[in-house]
């Protein structure tokens, strides 16, 4: 990471002391005044971040061997156990998310070594997926540094510029299927065990990915060798598989959305990203607890120090940043449809008729 984008990610990685107990108002001009508002929630509970930790593997493997159990019933039966899961996968990555920001423990060794681990559950590679993470929160919003990180998206004059081919190949990219369905199985089971295939190749990442592959064959191994490899197969592949879709459902509406924030480098600013181009998903009921509070996700950009844990616990005192950029479940469904962002009306919007 070159030292410009190091600096712009240490801001969220180092977090910032309370400067003013003043409370700003929501809006574009006091977006960096949040940032140093929210300094005070970035310090991790020990105790609660093992519970969470521990509640969730707990769950994720007692689902794992009911579904194995279930396959003597019925695999329609296993699939239907597969679906929670599946959530409770996707709830061990977003522990493993806080890791790598370094907010679920003050200790970096703890952080790190949680998150190689569940890695291996999450078919993950630690230090090569902090990396670019660390490079989306640097650079999210910012159209002249696309491509590290994020979901690829082109304006609408890039887009009338494209050739045919090119086109439809981008096309293809954004549809649904692709998007949600075979891009993350691309992604998770193809793209990070092959380190030639990630923008970064030098030895950390060949270390961290082999590594993650090494471990993930072993306990591979140790379950086909106790279940045999159909049943395996049987419970791993249905819960990987959606998994990987509703995380990638998850980071899509966190950041595509009409009213989303992008901006060319002499125009942007880090904040105001942050805040407006990050939504407040706010799902219903236990679906907070289960996705970690991840739809608070304007807040995490602001502060990605903050334990996920405690994102709610902003809201409830500073209840006007729950209004900003809030999606519901039902809204987030329309996203699907956009495509492109048009810098005229500064929206995403669908690909156009003709």
């Amino acid at each position: 990471m070159s030292s410009a984008l190091r600096a712009r990610a240490n801001v969220f990685t180092v977090g910032l002391p309370v400067l003013c107990q003043e409370t700003p108002e929501a809006t574009d001009a006091s977006s960096r005044s949040w940032l140093q508002v929210l300094g005070q929630y970035r310090e991790p509970n020990h105790l609660r971040s093992t519970m969470e930790l521990c509640i969730t593997l707990v769950a994720f493997a007692g689902l794992w061997l009911a579904a194995w159990w279930a396959l003597s019933i019925s695999f329609w039966l296993t699939l239907a156990i597969s679906v929670p899961a599946a959530v409770f996968l996707v709830r061990l990555f977003l522990i493993q998310h806080d890791s790598g920001h370094g907010a679920f423990f003050r200790r970096r060794v703890l952080n790190d070594w949680v998150g190689r681990m569940l890695g291996v559950l999450t078919l993950t590679p630690y230090e090569v997926w902090r990396h670019s993470h660390a490079i989306h929160h640097a650079t999210t919003g910012n159209l002249d540094k696309r491509g590290v990180g994020d979901i690829d998206t082109l304006t609408v004059r890039e887009y009338q510029k494209l050739s045919r081919l090119r086109r439809l190949a981008y096309r293809l990219y954004r549809h649904p299927l692709i998007m949600f369905g075979i891009g993350p199985v691309y992604h998770f089971l193809i793209r990070n065990r092959v380190p030639l295939l990630l923008r970064r190749a030098d030895w950390r990442t060949w270390s961290s990915a082999m590594g993650t592959n090494i471990m993930i064959g072993l306990l591979a191994a140790v379950l086909i060798y106790s279940l045999g490899a159909v049943p395996f197969l049987l419970v791993q592949l249905p819960i990987l598989l959606l998994a990987s879709s509703i995380g990638v459902w998850l980071f899509y509406v966190q950041h595509q959305f009409e009213d989303t924030y992008w901006a060319e480098e002499q125009a942007w600013d880090m904040p105001d990203a942050a805040l407006h181009g990050s939504t407040h998903y706010d799902l219903p009921g236990v679906l907070v607890w289960l996705t970690a509070s991840i739809g608070v996700h304007h807040v995490h950009h602001l502060n990605s120090r903050i334990p996920f844990y405690r994102l709610r616990e902003v809201l409830r005192d500073y209840p006007e940043l729950a209004s900003v950029r809030r999606l519901t479940l039902m809204q987030s469904f329309a996203c699907a449809r956009l495509r492109l962002w048009d810098e005229g009306h500064r929206q995403l919007v669908p690909f156009p008729k003709s």
